[in-house]
């Protein structure tokens, strides 16, 4: 699927992105596979106790964002939510860019498609893929309008970008503040 001009315009502005496990830093968590690591698309985030001591950890949408998938898109993905974002281009203030944030392997989904969600909301729990994986949380940047779940090893990056170099690009604050998301207006 194709985000169309009308939805991209339509996809709320994120201005800020925080890390989706723990603390919008990222505390009580490690990255266990990073980007691009054997030909991985994403960032595999567990909690500090390693296991399953995560399962059924929250997971936060990384920042305001529309549900534009929420299911099981096959075999070894679990439970899926992507995001999508319409985000400031770095480079130019007066382009936006679409973004989205993919979190896998869920146990629960806790929104719904097409729902708007806000940064630091709750989307869903860490989860196993359905017992296939110790529990984490399979976490991807993607860059364009096109919604696919798609696969988590190639051997370019396709259109991933690293979560964790996003992310500190777009914290849209200084590193020590941790202030809490703002509430949408209903």
């Amino acid at each position: 699927m194709r985000l169309s001009a009308a939805d991209k315009a339509r996809l709320p502005l994120a201005i800020r992105f925080d890390h989706p496990m723990g603390t919008a830093h990222g505390a009580f968590t490690y990255n266990a596979q990073p980007f691009r690591i054997s030909r991985h698309l994403g960032d595999d985030l567990n909690g500090i106790g390693g296991g399953n001591s995560d399962l059924g950890d929250p997971v936060f949408a990384a920042g305001m964002g529309q549900v534009v998938y929420a299911g099981v898109p096959g075999p070894g993905w679990g439970n899926m939510v992507i995001l999508a974002h319409r985000v400031t281009d770095l480079e130019d203030a007066s382009q936006e860019r679409v973004y989205q944030t993919v979190y896998a392997h869920l146990d629960k989904i806790l929104i719904a498609l097409g729902q708007v969600v806000n940064r630091g909301e709750k989307i869903g729990t860490v989860g196993t893929a359905d017992g296939q994986y110790l529990a984490h949380l399979h976490f991807e940047v993607r860059e364009g309008p096109y919604v696919n779940p798609g696969q988590g090893y190639a051997d370019a990056p396709l259109n991933r970008v690293s979560p964790e170099a996003f992310i500190a690009q777009r914290r849209g604050a200084p590193e020590e503040q941790m202030n809490a998301a703002p509430k949408l207006n209903p």
